[in-house]
């Protein structure tokens, strides 16, 4: 969604961030860098230059415009070509299958705060697993950890609801259920390429290291952005100290999980089979301790000093 541009052609579906972005922001995603039209040339220059592999995410809504039911051959047909083009060049595609791009028929109905979307997901990797044998390395899910935080936190990615920090962890659980549930299946059929995840981990400091209280901070926002999301990846089950910290934060902020049995019989499963594990590094982030109410301002248009990150607990 971010490179391909061409967001209602050939029958693709459309997604929440098209209506989003029209409403909110000063940009959309028409026509991005065009990648849906221009990529024989991005790739031969790849060749040209010696790039040897390139980041390709499926759009969901090509494939399935409203996430399940009906395939839509032409956007099927746009990336056998494209995976074509990269193999041509000798550009190997690592190919990612969510990248912040949940149809809007599937988005509008709770996304993966919505149990049915784990299915939906899994049903529409099974699709790619079997369609794309040209793949040789796959992605479930880019960066799951700003999923949640954009969409329940900061509020900055649709539907732009704040402060949520139960929505929060349970959309980060469901979805490391769905990438669970995606890894086993994958090898399970025994198909010959790699598959893993991409997150961002930003390193979160103690703003004075010797200052318990900013050590507390620093733990806490670690398990929001990082820990939560790597046990459920590496250890199919969440650390008692993950735990003692996510309950913390509910208690100080509100909600409650709904963490079921069998979705920590799908992260156990799964554990083991990662192939990789790849990193989005952005920067670190030094906290220090707040004792007041919950406020988180994003600062997307450059004003200096507008920005404001300070949770409750």
């Amino acid at each position: 969604y971010q490179a391909e541009g061409a967001t209602h052609t050939d029958g693709t579906g459309p997604v929440a961030w098209d209506k989003y972005l029209e409403d909110n922001y000063w940009y959309t995603a028409e026509p991005a860098s065009d990648f849906y039209h221009k990529y024989p040339v991005d790739l031969e220059l790849a060749e040209e230059y010696g790039v040897n592999g390139i980041r390709i995410s499926i759009a969901w809504s090509r494939i399935f415009p409203t996430g399940y039911g009906e395939v839509n051959e032409k956007g099927v047909e746009f990336y056998h070509k494209l995976f074509a083009e990269c193999h041509k060049r000798h550009v190997e595609p690592f190919v990612t299958l969510h990248h912040f791009d949940t149809p809007e028929a599937l988005h509008s109905n709770g996304d993966f705060l919505n149990r049915e979307n784990i299915e939906h997901f899994v049903d529409y990797a099974s699709f790619c697993f079997e369609e794309f044998p040209e793949v040789n390395y796959w992605t479930t899910f880019n960066e799951i950890g700003p999923i949640g935080d954009g969409q329940y936190l900061v509020g900055k990615f649709p539907p732009g609801i704040q402060y949520d920090l139960a929505k929060v962890f349970q959309s980060h659980h469901n979805m490391m259920v769905s990438h669970a549930r995606a890894v086993k299946l994958y090898k399970d059929k025994g198909y010959k390429g790699e598959i893993g995840g991409v997150h961002a981990l930003p390193t979160k400091y103690p703003y004075d290291p010797e200052n318990p209280a900013d050590v507390r901070a620093a733990e806490l926002e670690d398990i929001i952005h990082n820990k939560f999301i790597l046990d459920a990846t590496y250890l199919g089950h969440y650390s008692d100290k993950t735990m003692e910290g996510v309950n913390h934060i509910l208690a100080e902020n509100g909600g409650e999980l709904d963490l079921r049995d069998e979705d920590f019989q799908a992260l156990e499963a799964a554990k083991d089979l990662n192939d990789f594990l790849g990193i989005n590094y952005y920067m670190s982030d030094w906290m220090q301790a707040f004792d007041g109410e919950t406020e988180i301002i994003h600062n997307g248009k450059g004003e200096k000093g507008s920005s404001k990150y300070q949770i409750k607990g």
